[in-house]
Parts: C-alpha cells; sequence; structure tokens
C-alpha cells in the first residue's frame, strides 16, 4: 500500500488532515481566526487543483488517488458548510447549503451506481463542474473570512456566491442525471 502512495495522494490525504485544523482554528476565540481557517480552506482548494493537475502531468494516477480525490473534496465542503450554517443559521444560508450538500451526496451515488453497471465515464466532470466547483470554493472562502475587504462585505459577497455556486450545482446535477438516464434507456 505505501508503495502505491503518490505525492498527488499525498496532497489528498494533505486536505483531509486540514479538516480538524480548520476546526479548531475555526472555533477558537482569536481575533485572527477568520484569516487563518480562510488560508487553511484556499490551501485545502489549491490541493485540489495541484493533485489532480501532478497526477495528470506525472502519469501518477492511481484508482486509490481517484477514489479519494472526490471523496476528500465533499468531506471538506460539507464539513465547513455545515460549520458555516451553524454560525448563521437561517434559511438564506441553510438552503445553498443543503443543496450541494445534497447534490455531491446524489451524483456521488450515481457515479458508483454507473460504474457498478460499467458506465462511469457517462457521469464524469464536465465543465459545468469546474465552474461549481470554483464558484464553491470562492463563496466559502469568503464567508470564512466574512469580514470587509476593499470595503466590500466578504460576508454578502460570498452569499452571493454560495448562490450561483447552488445554482451551478444544480444544472451540473440535471446534467449529469440527463446523461445516466439517456445511457439508461440506451
Amino acid at each position: 500500500m505505501i508503495d502505491n502512495i503518490t505525492l498527488p495522494t499525498l496532497l489528498t490525504l494533505l486536505r483531509i488532515a486540514l479538516i480538524p485544523v480548520l476546526a479548531i482554528f475555526f472555533y477558537v476565540p482569536w481575533e485572527y481566526s477568520n484569516i487563518a481557517t480562510t488560508t487553511i480552506f484556499m490551501l485545502a482548494a489549491f490541493t485540489d487543483w495541484l493533485d489532480g493537475y501532478l497526477a495528470r502531468k506525472m502519469q501518477l494516477e492511481t484508482k486509490f488517488g481517484a477514489f479519494l480525490d472526490p471523496v476528500a473534496d465533499k468531506i471538506m465542503v460539507a464539513f465547513v458548510l455545515v460549520l458555516l450554517v451553524q454560525t448563521e443559521a437561517t434559511v438564506w444560508m441553510t438552503l445553498p447549503a443543503a443543496i450541494i450538500i445534497g447534490r455531491e451526496i446524489t451524483i456521488s451515488s450515481l457515479r458508483e451506481w454507473m460504474a457498478e453497471i460499467g458506465q462511469r465515464a457517462t457521469v464524469k466532470v464536465s465543465q459545468i463542474g469546474k465552474w461549481k466547483t470554483t464558484a464553491q470554493m470562492l463563496a466559502i472562502s469568503c464567508l470564512l473570512y466574512s469580514d470587509e475587504l476593499v470595503g466590500i462585505s466578504m460576508q454578502l459577497f460570498g452569499l452571493v456566491m454560495l448562490y450561483i455556486a447552488a445554482i451551478l450545482t444544480l444544472w451540473s446535477m440535471t446534467s449529469y442525471l440527463k446523461a445516466a438516464f439517456t445511457t439508461l434507456a440506451e
């Protein structure tokens, strides 16, 4: 097993290890905890991009890495969204968070099912999915920061971006479901 651990897989494992670190800084009563949690989350988001890039560039793609990468992403995003909803327990925060978490569970299940019937490529990551991820990471970073930056409320900007991410989430989920059902109908 140790021989199969590549640099991209180590980056994915780092992303998972950052979750409790982010939680500690999120709850610690420190004046700069928002900056620390934002930095940790942005580092995790960067490792998400970097591990995929390195795996393709260095031809280090493994089945374990292909499994672990989306799991790490979903755990990090769902965990932070739950923290944010706990902090701002309003329908305005809860609704897009529920849409995003619900979509992640639905599409993960769909991908697993499609893989079982030999059709995993039908629900591979699309361009809409990449836009969704970008909007989501930006939204969550802004919501974690939550202060003003150059006169702009990052809390409000992050909430707007979270709604954009939720819309893209629904769009990408619809696309994946349509592709899956079209394949199954054939």
